[in-house]
């Protein structure tokens, strides 16, 4: 009986709960923190700020699993503030008012807070604008953690108070010392062969939580041999790539595909193209920015890559997914290897930017039309050379507002079809200067 109570819930004797492999492994200085050392070092951000004893609020942005809480805790231990960690998710204002209260009559006591926020984004303006007086007067020092970009989703008044430090995802390299440093702590290495230990790091994706946890689902296993990769594949899931199709990495995955197609590197742009699929992006979405690039980047370089784009798209909506989506595939091939320009893009920002420079300045009355009398005594219409009845088809007169210096909005390169544009726009350019000097 006695043994049977020693066991019992409450009593002293009573073993220690389990504790995840994760937090077990949880650093307990900052130079047990694996990876991040561009902001840890000596000559880094953090580093230099400890170095001098003066640290700043700041905003951790980086993605899951880098170390941002790790990271935060450490600094409160280095600076001997008082660590104070709440979420944007589940913290309200009347919950914000008694933390700050608290961080004050801590202040009066004679010792600082370092209030650590995850989530910092989830938060509106006004509940981020309740931060500044209190980062002002000195009562909290704020660490921010966010995976969003913050310039997108904090106040510029936030923002002006806190450093942005920028942690990375961990490499694989990094990946295998948290490995090993697991291996250490369990007391055995993991049942698996390179190549699925590999895999393993690879499933990751760069989240060294995740990693421990995939190495905690492993390690539980009996095994009799070590797996490889196949059957390493087959008992664990590899781990959704960190895609927010509302959220930074959509921006960051559609830029890295416009560069690679205007880069003409076609298996760089179906990685990302595969990248944004896997994600779960719309298709239509997909469809929508490759037929842009064409009109953007290759222009009347190539005419026919505007119409295979909407051909592609015009293909989707038809097949649907996953058919369709190989069209798409095909039309993203295409962009990456066409001629390149952005030759008309550039024409038309410039005709737009002369339009708004320029106002409400008339074009030249020879080419108005003259549909009364009176606007024939004002001289509409008058002197206009019909194109048709000139030698070559090409009067050469003005078509631009009196007075107004003529520009060169288009200039081709010699490039794809552009070349012949190219030659037609010497061509009139010669006519026009032999009419007019005629």
């Amino acid at each position: 009986m006695s043994d049977l109570f020693d066991k019992m819930p409450g009593t002293g004797d009573a073993p220690e709960a389990p504790r995840p492999l994760a937090d077990r492994l949880r650093p307990k200085t900052l130079a047990e923190v694996i990876g991040q050392q561009q902001v840890l070092s000596r000559d880094g951000p953090l580093g230099a700020m400890l170095g001098a004893g003066s640290l700043s609020s700041l905003i951790l942005w980086g993605p899951p699993g880098v170390g941002k809480t790790t990271i935060a805790r450490l600094l409160a231990d280095e600076t001997d503030l008082a660590f104070v960690q709440i979420s944007a998710i589940f913290t309200g204002v009347p919950e914000l008012r008694k933390v700050f209260e608290a961080a004050r009559l801590r202040r009066s006591q004679g010792r600082g807070t370092l209030l650590f926020v995850d989530e910092i984004h989830r938060f509106n303006k006004a509940q981020q604008d309740g931060f500044l007086p209190h980062m002002e007067d000195g009562t909290i020092l704020l660490v921010g953690a966010t995976t969003e970009n913050p310039s997108f989703e904090l106040n510029a008044a936030l923002l002006s108070r806190a450093q942005v430090i920028v942690l990375e995802r961990l490499d694989l390299a990094n990946l295998e010392r948290l490995a090993q440093r697991a291996e250490q702590e369990q007391g055995r290495a993991l049942p698996l062969t390179g190549d699925a230990r590999d895999a393993l790091l690879e499933m990751a994706d760069g989240d060294g939580r995740a990693l421990l946890n995939l190495i905690e689902q492993v390690m539980a296993w009996k095994m009799a041999k070590p797996l490889d990769r196949a059957a390493l594949a087959q008992r664990l899931m590899r781990r959704a790539a960190k895609y927010d199709k509302s959220g930074d990495e959509h921006f960051n995955l559609i830029s890295a595909l416009h560069k690679s197609v205007r880069g003409s590197d076609p298996d760089a742009a179906l990685y990302w193209f595969g990248r944004m699929l896997e994600g779960g992006e719309d298709p239509r979405y997909l469809a929508r920015r490759i037929t842009r690039m064409a009109v953007e980047d290759i222009g009347l370089a190539d005419p026919q890559a505007q119409t295979h784009c909407l051909h592609a798209w015009e293909l989707y909506e038809r097949l649907g997914s996953p058919e369709g989506e190989l069209a798409l595939a095909q039309a993203v091939i295409y962009l990456a290897l066409a001629p390149k320009s952005n030759a008309g893009y550039m024409a038309y920002k410039a005709a737009r930017a002369a339009a708004k420079k320029t106002g409400s300045q008339m074009p030249p009355k020879h080419i108005l039309n003259a549909p009364t009398g009176m606007m024939q005594d004002q001289g509409y219409g008058a002197g206009y050379a019909y194109d048709h009845d000139a030698e070559d088809g090409f009067s050469g007169q003005n078509y631009f507002p009196e007075g107004m210096k003529r520009p060169l909005f288009y200039a081709p390169p010699e490039r794809g079809y552009e070349r012949e544009l190219k030659k037609r726009v010497d061509y009139f350019a010669k006519l026009r200067a032999k009419r007019q000097g005629g």
